[in-house]
């Protein structure tokens, strides 16, 4: 036990708890506190996210909500309206109703006896989502927050799109969405109703997919909840984190830029994960730094956050391509502003003979007709750090895409921020997509993706509406690259590689396309960083703080990705295992299991043959209580439509107890 452990005040936990709503609606909650808080009132951290307290993220909470009571903080983290115990139905992500509810809860947590009357709210991911979209409805007591992977703009960086492109983790995380809202509440904790409420929850919660595929632009669906469109409204002091390695990493620099109010932004190397959790390490002491940040906007303490550079990154060491990695080397750096005064353009230009040069170039064309399997060396778009979700030897992706490499660097070079492509392109079809990645080849050929970016053709006016191309005629776009910090050594080259498809990261266009690159003015501009390092931002890392709730396994869980080809159909396929084990929580006698399993299959040349399968099975038990739910989710296309075929089946012992499906078509609308 450490030093601080051992000073730390013993604390209490309410397991369960209802918070009341003026609807009639209950959240049940589980709090964390120091004794004698309802003595001596301390501020609150407040947490609301579906993802069931008492079950599959308990290890979670435990990992980080102790150590914040432990230090005279009162912890309340609430299951939203129609997940885990709480009352009602969840009808979709982010809607009006949850920042409403959000609110009574924190108006509910000021006014108890143990609330001193100032509140932060934080999350990862959903939670980092809503603890923005709350901040902009300046509740009262919401003075500070802390937001980890999360966006502040739902349509150009989230799960969903990605430059105008059908991601196809829209697809998958839907389909984990799907089953996690049919498991039931526990009846341990809410008694024999808990049959009727699982009933009534699997009747009445719908699929979010057909809703999420049916707003391909950005409309008001999306603009909803992304802070973007009014940064002013949020006046509570914000610290955003992210990582290098996760799909949400763009917010942060645009936080950072764009709020009014007191923000820090911190990115480190790491996948979708808080940084005391993460792999790829190094790890960072994020507790003791949160911590830090709540003493300084909950209580009023004067401490090192002043002191916390505006926006701290690390910037990656060159490595060689691999799926997988324990640990980046790199440095951190600190920004007092961003954008960063240290941080210049670095323009180089595309040539018609696959080069990059500082110079000028001439006029000419290249084609660009990738095949369909053109991606297979994909990183996942939210890697989870649990296995091979990084991208390999971008080799086998270069092969089907036009490369532009530069000279060997005679000294390294050094980024910080978003790349950006302009490129001025004709389509041989209506419709059509590019995919532009950038890229570290070694003296010896090795190819390691540094960053990528995708963008649908068809939104060449914007995002919010639908352009479709007149084969032939050149349109000019930008595809802005995800921001990434990274040291491409001396001796390297810079690659851009360009591509018609980009499979299975995104959904391919209805037609085989073949583009013509117009490379006079065609260019790639690099963010070349000038700036000097900085001591890591937080004090020493603590390995105890991740052990969380010691737990019996009985199957470790894990991820893994294969590809198959089957030689007699054409076909290939890449299936992702997600499996998160099968294990015993000690303090609430439950035992919980869950598998899903991607297929993404497509049979060259032909991109209607593109499908997506997700099967999915989670169960919980208990001294002979055991249920389970099971989901299927299928999509194919047409050249017009999406086609949505959804099963769902719920089992209460060896009892099936319900089964519903449902089947829809989505228009493409220039997907």
């Amino acid at each position: 036990m450490t030093a601080e452990q051992m000073a730390a005040p013993e604390i209490r936990q309410i397991e369960h708890c209802w918070i009341p709503l003026k609807d009639g609606t209950r959240l049940a909650a589980r709090i964390w506190m120091p004794l004698g808080a309802e003595r001596r009132p301390v501020p609150a951290i407040f947490e609301l996210i579906p993802y069931r307290k008492r079950d599959f993220y308990r290890e979670i909470d435990e990992s980080i909500h102790p150590y914040f009571a432990a230090h005279g903080y009162a912890v309340v983290r609430a299951d939203l309206r129609g997940t885990g115990e709480s009352d009602g139905i969840l009808l979709d992500e982010y809607l009006p109703q949850e920042q409403d509810d959000a609110v009574e809860a924190i108006a509910w947590i000021a006014s108890q006896s143990w609330c001193s009357g100032a509140v932060g709210m934080m999350g990862i991911s959903w939670g980092g989502f809503n603890s923005l979209q709350v901040a902009a409805r300046r509740p009262a007591a919401l003075k500070a927050i802390i937001t980890v992977d999360s966006t502040d703009d739902r349509y150009a960086d989230d799960i969903h799109y990605m430059g105008g492109c059908l991601l196809n983790d829209n697809i998958a995380w839907a389909a984990q969405m799907f089953v996690r809202n049919a498991r039931p509440p526990d009846p341990a904790l809410v008694g024999d109703g808990w049959r009727e409420s699982w009933l009534n929850r699997l009747e009445r919660t719908p699929p979010y997919l057909a809703e999420w595929m049916s707003h391909s632009t950005r409309d008001a669906y999306w603009r909803h909840g992304s802070v973007c469109e009014n940064y002013g409204a949020i006046k509570a002091a914000v610290w955003a984190i992210g990582g290098w390695a996760d799909g949400y990493v763009n917010a942060v620099p645009r936080l950072v830029a764009g709020l009014k109010s007191p923000v820090k932004g911190l990115v480190g190397p790491w996948p979708h994960d808080y940084p005391h959790r993460a792999t790829p390490e190094p790890k960072l002491g994020f507790l003791q730094m949160a911590v830090e940040w709540w003493d300084r906007w909950l209580k009023g303490h004067e401490n090192a956050v002043d002191r916390w550079p505006a926006y701290t990154a690390y910037i990656q060491s060159a490595v060689r391509p691999n799926t997988f990695y324990g640990y980046r080397e790199g440095r951190w750096v600190g920004e007092p502003s961003w954008p960063s005064p240290n941080v210049s353009g670095h323009s180089l230009s595309l040539t018609a003979d696959g080069r990059l040069t500082g110079g000028h170039a001439e006029a000419g064309s290249v084609l660009i007709a990738s095949p369909l399997t053109t991606g297979l060396g994909y990183r996942r778009w939210c890697p989870y750090g649990a296995g091979p979700e990084m991208a390999s030897d971008q080799r086998i992706d270069d092969a089907g895409s036009a490369v532009f490499d530069g000279d060997p660097l005679p000294e390294p070079l050094e980024i910080l921020g978003a790349a950006e492509s302009t490129l001025d392109l004709a389509s041989d079809r209506t419709v059509a997509m590019v995919a532009a990645r950038l890229v570290d080849v070694a003296p010896d050929g090795a190819a390691t993706l540094v960053s990528y970016g995708l963008f649908n053709l068809c939104h060449r006016a914007g995002h919010d509406r639908v352009l479709l191309l007149e084969p032939g005629d050149p349109v000019r776009i930008t595809v802005k690259l995800n921001h990434i910090g990274y040291v491409f050594p001396k001796g390297h080259r810079v690659r851009l590689s360009l591509s018609s498809n980009y499979w299975p990261i995104a959904w391919p266009s209805p037609q085989p396309v073949t583009l013509t690159l117009l490379t006079g003015s065609a260019r790639l501009d690099l963010p070349r960083y000038h700036g000097t390092g900085a001591p890591p931002p937080s004090v020493e890392y603590d390995p105890h703080q991740i052990e969380g709730l010691r737990q019996p396994v009985f199957r470790a869980g894990g991820y893994n990705r294969r590809i198959e080809t089957d030689m007699g159909r054409g076909e290939v396929s890449v299936v992702a295992t997600k499996d998160m084990g099968h294990w015993l929580a000690l303090d609430t006698g439950l035992a919980c299991e869950g598998i899903t399993t991607e297929r993404y299959s497509v049979r060259p040349p032909d991109p209607l043959s593109t499908e997506m399968e997700v099967v999915s099975t989670n169960a919980m038990e208990r001294s002979g209580w055991r249920v389970e739910s099971r989901t299927r989710t299928l999509v194919r296309c047409t050249s017009d439509l999406f086609i949505l075929d959804l099963d769902l089946d719920a089992w209460d012992g060896q009892r099936r107890l319900f089964h519903k499906s449902w089947n829809f078509a989505v228009p493409r609308r220039g997907v």
